[in-house]
């Protein structure tokens, strides 16, 4: 009967990893090159790009802002000149979606009319055709043109 022969592993065990797979370096030869990561270039281009998607966001945010500005001023100049158009005098129920004429008398008072300036004659009896307005569902009023003064 033969003897088992025992083997001794020539290496010593201090110098053999038990899981050579899972070291952060090449264990042989044959293995492939390991090279630790520039961690600031990384976090550079990360961060640089993070500022470049950011700054994109933010300006559309602002020509957002910048729209909705100009959408609420346009509202507030509707709401100032209806307030004016209610304020003057005027002999008639305007009508939504109906274009009329908006006058100043010559002691300063305001006038809505569905005389248009040209419609007037030889005689144009006020100092000036302030706009031409249109009723809008909401009941402001939608300035559609400024005239100038008619008598200089």
């Amino acid at each position: 009967m033969e003897e088992a022969k025992v083997f001794i592993n020539p290496i010593s065990p201090d110098k053999v990893a038990e899981s050579p797979g899972l070291l952060a370096y090449a264990h042989s030869v044959g293995g492939a090159i390991i090279r630790p990561e520039d961690k600031g270039k990384i976090t550079g281009r990360a961060v640089a790009a993070m500022r470049e998607q950011t700054d994109m966001q933010l300006s559309q945010l602002y020509k957002q802002m910048q729209l909705l500005a100009e959408q609420a001023t346009a509202i507030r100049n509707r709401v100032e000149i209806s307030e004016r158009i209610y304020a003057a005098q005027m002999s008639f129920e305007p009508v939504v979606g109906h274009t009329y004429y908006f006058y100043q008398r010559k002691n300063g008072t305001d006038l809505l009319s569905m005389v248009a300036p040209n419609e007037w004659g030889r005689k144009f009896p006020f100092e000036r055709c302030l706009a031409t307005v249109r009723m809008m569902a909401d009941h402001t009023w939608d300035v559609q043109y400024h005239e100038v003064s008619f008598n200089e």
